[in-house]
Parts: C-alpha cells; structure tokens; sequence
C-alpha cells in the first residue's frame, strides 16, 4: 500500500490514541472511584428510577414492541434466509422503533437509555440480527453523534430522517481495527471549501447494505486553514462513487446486513462535517460512552432466555431416575446461568438509569457492563449448550422437523460470540478501561515515567507523586468493608458489599505497587491491566446486583427472598473467580507466554503444525484497499 498513514510508529499510534480521549471528569464515577480504592456505594445507591412520564411512555411502547415482534417476526425464516424482510423493517418503523432515542421534537420517541435497552433486549430475544440493525443504527449510527454533536441545522436535516431511514457507522477498514491512526480514507476539502471528495474502502459496515445515511470517519489533510485530523461526516448513501461491493457472511447474526463499502471521489457538503476537523475519534468514543450499553442489553436478554430453557429443560429431562437438574453436575450450571443473568441485567439497568440520571460520567460502568457481559453471556450460551446436551447441538429447525421443540441453542451461542469483538474486542475494552483506571498515577507521575524528560524534571515528578501518594495510600489501609454493621441496610447481602469494599482498596494497592514496579512499563502488562480490570467488572458486578435486589424487594416484596437468593449465590461466585484473579495478578504465565509467543511468531515451532492440511480458501491476509474507481457490482438495496 502506499498510503501514508500504512506504516505509523507506536508514538504516533498512541498519540492519535490519546487525543481522543475525554480527559476530563466534570461529574463523579463510581468506577473511576473504585479502581482508586474509594467505594462510593452513594453513587449508585438507592437505585435511580425512571419518572412517571418516561416509565408510562416507555411501558406504552414496549407493550406495542412486545407484542409485533411476537406476532409479525419469524425468527426461524431470518436465520434461513439469512435476511430480514422488508415488512419486518417496514413494521418496525411504523412503530416507532427506528426513533426510539430521536428527540420527540423530531419526530422520535424520546425514550430514555433505560427504556431503549430494555426494547432491545425485546428485540434481540425475537432475533440478534435484528436487534443489531436497530443498536448499530440509534446507538452509533447517524442519530447519536448527530444528537450529541450535531449543529440545529444538522439535527433538522437529520434526525426526522433517522426515524424512517437506516443509517450506519463507517470507521473500520480491512487495515485498520483499533489503532485509528492508521486510517486511510480521506476527505479532501474543495478549492472553494464547500465541500469534501471522499476517498476510501471501509469493512464491517453494519446496515451498510441497506443504509440510506452514513457516519463515515476519515483523515482530511492537514493544509492552510484547515486543521486537519480524522473527522466525522454524514454522507448519503446514494451519493455518486459509492459502491457495496460484499455483503459479508458470519458464524452468527445471519440476517445482519453488514459490507464492504468502496468511496470513489464522493463529494460530500462541507455543511455535512460533524463537529470540527480531527474531532472525529472523540466523537466516536463519546457516542459509545452510552451506545456500548446496547450489547450489554442483548446479553442480558440471551442471559433471561437462557435461565427459562435451561429450567424448563432440566425438569423435563430425566436421568439415572431423576431430572437432570437435580443431579449436582447440573445443578452447578443451573446456578451459574440463573444468577449470572440477574446479574447482567441488573448492571444493564444500574448504568441504564445512570445514564438517564445524568449525575454521574458513565463511561467506566458502561465500558465494564459491555466487556463483562459479553463474556459472560458467552459462557451462559456455552453452559446452555452443554445442558441441553446433543439438542444444544442440534439446529432449531432439524430438532422441530423430527417432532421436537425447536430451542436455537446453538444459534444463541453463535449470535453472542461476535458481542466480544463488536464496538471494542475484549482484549482492547480491558486497555482501554485500564487507561482510565490508571489515569490518576499516570497523571500524578507525568515526568517520572516519561523517557524524554530532563533530570531536573524527574526530580519535581517525585516531589509531586510522593505528595500525593502520602496522603492516599493510608486511606487504603482501612474502611467500612471491616466494620461488621457496615451495609446494613442490604440484610444478608450486606456481608457482599463489605467484601467489594476491602476488595477495591486491595485493587488499589494491587495498582500502585504494579505501577511502582514497572512504571512507564505498566502499559505492556496487558495481563496484569487485564486481570486489574476484570476485578473491576466482577466487583461493580457485585455492587450492582446487590442494589437491584434491595430496589426488587421495595418495589415488589413477594420477590425479596428470591431476589436475595439470586444476588447472593452470585456474589459468592464472583468473589471465588475475583480471588483467582488477585492471585494470578502476581502469580501467572505472562512473561513466559510473551517469549513462546515471540519464538512462535519467529516459526521456531513449524514443526509442531505438520501432519494436517489447511482447508483455507487461497487469497491474501488482508484483502487490497488500494483507492480508486470500484471494479465490483453494487450490492447496495433499499428497503421500502
């Protein structure tokens, strides 16, 4: 290739990295707090509610979503099909809920995020793919950088549209994933600056088949009155020089309608730029801060329906003169999935209303509810499959073609995986939670770790960090966790919130010794800012299902035995799995895991590979994304 932006050093990756951050914390986080040792239970407790108004309006609509998605979605035909018809979409519109977070001032229904959630934890219970097309299009497709960023003129032009269009989000290339530094389309301004001319090749483009508007990311170079940087445009999807030249195939989501699309000279508005040049990332991630909360949703569903399959399942089945759920065996993963699920949705909803509530910067809790549960619905899918034994195995439609109840099963399992992967892969969510978590070290130390800087000022870095840390470290050294009236108010799941209070402070102290020992190194201790982050999740996990419970049993206490049931087995969980990962924090494989990895990579273990053969379709690793005119049809279709 011979893009400029091809070959970027890891100081300029970083650096583009770090530009987009939001760097500031103008309201409190209960997550940021909990990485520093401070349980801020107040932040989150008593549980926010919806209002009287969003919670009637809200309630209207999922009764009117429930009850289409029953009745007019054949779930069964997507997944065959691999498609979703055009009177499903059509319907869906109708209702409303392709303007479930538009401003009822445009013709949206102004739901709040807890409300929109919980309609796509409808929809993705009736089919993923479906619920995908709906979240790629509100949560980072064209309303939300529009609504959050968008001029009055853009949000008039825009937003009524979003209520009867589809719109998606382009940032992705077949070169580039998370290191945005390498992008390598462009928008070059016009000699009279009224417009751009866009140029580029742009992969995963969900809805991007069927779009009508487009958020397109792209580098505009930096020249005489223009700043330059990667920017975000709303681009029309018909526009001349605009080809969708695949309609990708997946493991899951079947009927997703996700492509290659090709840019060839596609000249774009200047009145269409969201924001300023170069804002383009820090409009990406901050659309995410709150729109990563829809994967979490999904997961939460798959985690409800799970239980109730797993349930009904295990009662029917009989073995050995019992049903299968009665035997240990099962009945282990029968906990898992049951408690894990409530625990799912409660940090769902807990960051959902947070979110609403607006008194709080959510970005930590959404980012940990996104990477904890895609993980952990994985493994309630896997737990499902394993269950139902050969049926888990077994297609919806094969099982009812022989008389039996068709349970997707192994569709479920198949849908969730890409949820560790989409808006953020596992492994980068843990980075870029750990950059948050470590922010006030990093920012304490300054030119401690930084390598460029001069002796003299290292010296005033350690007068400022050993100010700092004097006063902070003692207050990790004791706390309400180790008073036995602590947490009262949460009756037998008091002793949890106790746990996660100790626990957050040895997290804290895990931080800096971590910190202290490998500096300006921390950053390459991805499996220890792994395992520090995943602490996190488990501990806000606690936290969060600890507080719906009590909220469960005020509202509702026919419930509060069971609630507290299920809260409490999954705290005893969670804490097991957490003390593993405080053990493994200091006691693992990384360092010899790198060094095999480096051999492995250099094909020291060729030789360990012969003996079978390799079923691969021949091409190259990373398809051509060479600009230019489109040498492909255009697979690009409208629906209605």
């Amino acid at each position: 290739m011979n893009h400029q932006s091809a070959n970027v050093d890891e100081r300029t990756a970083r650096k583009v990295a770090e530009e987009a951050r939001e760097t500031e914390w103008r309201l409190p986080s209960f997550g940021k707090q909990l990485f520093l040792g401070d349980f801020r239970l107040e932040l989150i407790h008593p549980h926010p509610r919806s209002d009287d108004e969003a919670r009637r309006r809200g309630e209207e609509f999922l009764t009117r979503l429930r009850d289409f998605c029953a009745s007019k979605i054949d779930p069964i035909a997507i997944e065959r099909d691999a498609r979703i018809p055009d009177d499903v979409v059509g319907g869906l519109k109708e209702i409303g809920a392709f303007g479930m977070k538009i401003p009822e001032e445009y013709g949206g229904l102004g739901l709040t995020h807890y409300y929109y959630n919980r309609a796509l934890m409808i929809v993705g219970s009736a089919n993923a793919a479906l619920g995908a097309m709906l979240s790629a299009h509100q949560s980072i497709g064209v309303p939300q950088p529009i609504n959050l960023f968008g001029t009055a003129e853009q949000k008039r032009a825009f937003l009524p549209r979003c209520v009867e269009e589809i719109s998606a989000f382009l940032l992705t290339e077949p070169d580039v994933g998370s290191d945005p530094a390498r992008l390598h389309a462009t928008a070059v301004p016009s000699e009279d600056d009224s417009e751009y001319v866009l140029n580029g090749v742009k992969l995963w483009t969900t809805n991007g088949v069927v779009a009508d508007l487009l958020v397109v990311m792209a580098r505009v170079p930096a020249s005489e009155g223009h700043r330059g940087g990667i920017s975000a445009f709303v681009v029309e999807a018909r526009s001349t020089g605009i080809t969708v030249e695949n309609r990708n195939a997946f493991m899951g989501l079947r009927g997703i309608e996700n492509g290659v699309t090709r840019f060839h000279d596609v000249r774009v508005p200047a009145a269409n730029l969201i924001g300023r040049e170069g804002a383009g990332l820090k409009i990406a991630l901050t659309t995410l801060n709150t729109g990563r909360l829809s994967l979490p949703a999904f997961c939460a569903a798959a985690g409800k329906w799970s239980t109730k399959i797993a349930r009904e399942w295990s009662k029917a089945r009989v073995q050995w003169g019992h049903p299968i759920g009665r035997h240990e065996a099962i009945a282990k993963k029968l906990s898992f999935i049951a408690a894990t699920s409530y625990a799912l949705e409660a940090m769902v909803d807990l960051s959902s209303q947070l979110a609403d509530d607006e008194r709080n910067d959510i970005r930590i809790e959404a980012a940990l509810a996104k990477l904890y549960a895609s993980e952990m619905a994985c493994r309630i899918a896997d737990e499902l499959v394993q269950v139902r034994g050969g049926r888990g195995y077994e297609t919806a439609e094969s099982l009812a073609a022989r008389g039996e109840r068709g349970v997707p099963a192994e569709q479920i399992l198949r849908d969730l995986r890409i949820n560790r992967i989409f808006e953020g892969s596992s492994e980068i969510m843990r980075l870029l939670i750990a950059r948050e978590a470590v922010d006030t070290h990093l920012s304490v130390a300054g030119d401690l770790i930084d390598p460029e800087a001069t002796g003299q000022q290292k010296t005033r870095a350690v007068a400022k960090a050993g100010g700092f840390y004097a006063k902070w470290l003692p207050t990790l050294v004791v706390g309400s966790g180790q008073r036995p009236g602590a947490y009262a108010e949460f009756g037998p799941l008091a002793g949890h919130l106790r746990y996660a209070e100790r626990a957050s402070r040895k997290l804290a102290r895990s931080i800096f010794y971590g910190a202290s020992r490998w500096q300006g190194r921390l950053e390459r201790k991805q499996g220890f800012l792994g395992r520090m982050v995943d602490i996190g999740a488990e501990l806000f996990a606690i936290s969060a299902v600890c507080v719906r419970a009590v909220k469960e049993a005020e509202e509702d206490p026919s419930r509060a035995r069971s609630a507290y049931e299920l809260a409490d087995a999954f705290c005893r969980q969670a804490r097991i799995r957490t003390e593993e990962l405080f053990d493994a924090l200091w006691r693992n494989t990384d360092a010899l895991d790198v060094r095999l990895a480096e051999r492995l990579l250099n094909g020291q273990y060729s030789w360990a590979e012969e003996g079978v053969l390799d079923p691969s379709i021949p091409g190259p690793w990373i398809a051509d994304a060479e600009p230019g005119p489109a040498e492909r049809e255009n697979v690009h279709r409208t629906i209605g």
